[in-house]
């Protein structure tokens, strides 16, 4: 049995729709709608979605009563398969109509009691079974209909079935069941014996002799009653009927058969409702009046509806995903293009500034080395000893100076110190040298003249710095 989450009940009446959605643990009516003829049921309420596969939805629908026929019928107590199978052995004989033109369904009524709400009785060693046998094509109209509606019943469902359970019956006697929103129908329960014998359909006619019609109808069930045996008393009459419909059916039935007749407060619709879905979410799938192809072509539609609105959020969701796409490429392409502008604008400024900077540093390198000659010199001067001269002095690549002189063949000690010397030399406390650049010192004596050539390069500190 599967389990269910929710369970709608559905009336149809001539001018509106009467809807009741309860929960089904605790079978309390949790929603009510009333929906004109011609208005949409709530979509939310009756449809079934992805939601349903993990909070399963019963939807039941109460047949009219004037498309079925109802017939009890006694077999001895067996397994309800066996009972199935002794009711469609009888089937053609409980059926007013061809079996193949038909769909049936049997309910299993108790009876330890005198009935189902109370009474005293014998142990009966017989089950009541209540078969339900509607006309095949009643049937697919009314489920045509529904499906207009967009609303796919799983079981389809007498209420009377529901109102016999919930009566409480004590003696012998009949039980008048007036329709629900009609005034010209009513189910009759004969009950005798502690058993129900019979349950059939009264009409009542229309106009002056409405009395006279109802008495000939009861009188003729009563007489059958007799014929087949159960009927040993005269019955008391018993009316379940709220106020306003006692007072349509009372004054008749009191007429016409001038006994006394007991009001009996019926359930309302929505407690009768409440007994459906609980008999229904409690009972067998197949054990109602929907055809079995139907059951299976509306889970078959359930089950495609289901694939396309999956495939249709997939493709919406690859086209968002495309829009997404496209939408960031295009930003993407037109901050490309602002900066590709960017640099464009900015191309030649950028250009300009590079070619001042170079100026710039051509300038600062001439004025670096203006003073640094004029530092050289200077320290030249200070370092230089005595009989030492200096005969040439060559700045090359910005940065080299040479120098060379003579001195006297005995002056040796005299030029290494002045190259040591000038090698140390500072310029605004900073080395005006680099002391492990340059040339080293070079000498020769020229021992024909007595003379000492000598030379040594520097490399200056500030030659390197940009």
């Amino acid at each position: 049995m599967a389990r269910w989450h929710s369970c709608n009940v559905l009336q149809v009446g001539e001018d509106s729709r009467h809807l009741w959605q309860f929960d089904a643990q605790s079978f309390v009516l949790s929603r009510e709608e009333v929906v004109r003829t011609g208005e949409p049921l709530p979509a939310m309420m009756v449809g079934k979605s992805w939601s349903s596969l993990w909070r399963n939805k019963l939807n039941v629908a109460w047949l009219p009563p004037e498309n079925v026929f109802i017939r009890v019928a006694h077999f001895p107590p067996s397994s309800p398969e066996e009972t199935r199978a002794m009711v469609e052995l009888q089937l053609e004989k409980l059926s007013p109509i061809p079996v193949t033109q038909a769909v049936w369904t049997m309910h299993l009524l108790p009876h330890s009691a005198a009935g189902p709400g109370g009474g005293e009785a014998e142990a009966s060693p017989m089950q009541t079974v209540v078969v339900t046998i509607a006309a095949r094509s009643a049937v697919e109209e009314f489920l045509g209909r529904l499906e207009g509606q967009r609303y796919m019943a799983d079981r389809l469902e007498v209420p009377v079935l529901d109102q016999l359970h919930s009566t409480t019956v004590k003696g012998d006697g009949a039980w008048i069941y007036p329709r629900p929103g009609a005034s010209n129908t009513a189910f009759v329960a004969w009950w005798y014996g502690g058993l129900l014998q019979n349950l059939d359909l009264l009409a009542s006619p229309a106009g002056p002799g409405r009395a006279a019609g109802l008495k000939d109808q009861l009188m003729q069930m009563a007489w059958a009653g007799e014929l087949e045996g159960w009927l040993t008393s005269p019955p008391s009459w018993h009316l379940v009927a709220n106020p306003v419909t006692a007072k349509e059916w009372e004054p008749a039935l009191l007429e016409g058969l001038e006994e006394s007749i007991a009001v009996v407060a019926p359930l309302s619709d929505a407690e009768l409702a409440a007994l459906t879905a609980r008999r229904g979410a409690e009972a067998d799938s197949a054990d109602n009046l929907l055809p079995a192809e139907f059951a299976a072509g509306y889970h078959q539609k359930y089950v495609d509806r289901l694939w396309m609105t999956g495939l249709g959020a997939t493709l919406v969701l690859y086209i968002i995903g495309c829009v997404i796409y496209f939408i960031a490429v295009g930003f993407l392409s037109y901050q490309t293009t602002g900066v590709e502008k960017q640099v464009v604008d900015r191309s030649q400024s950028y250009t300009n500034a590079l070619q001042i900077k170079a100026r710039y540093a051509v300038l600062k390198d001439r004025q670096d080395l203006k003073y640094a000659a004029l530092d050289c010199w200077e320290a030249i001067a200070e370092a230089m000893p005595e009989g030492l001269t200096l005969d040439a002095l060559n700045f090359s690549d910005g940065r080299t100076i040479t120098l060379s002189g003579t001195a006297s063949a005995n002056e040796v000690t005299g030029v290494i110190d002045f190259s040591g010397k000038l090698r140390k030399a500072t310029a605004q406390r900073l080395p005006l040298f680099n002391s492990s650049g340059g040339d080293a010192l070079q000498t020769h004596v020229n021992g024909g003249l007595g003379t000492l050539n000598w030379s040594f390069g520097l490399q200056l500190q500030r030659g390197e710095m940009p």
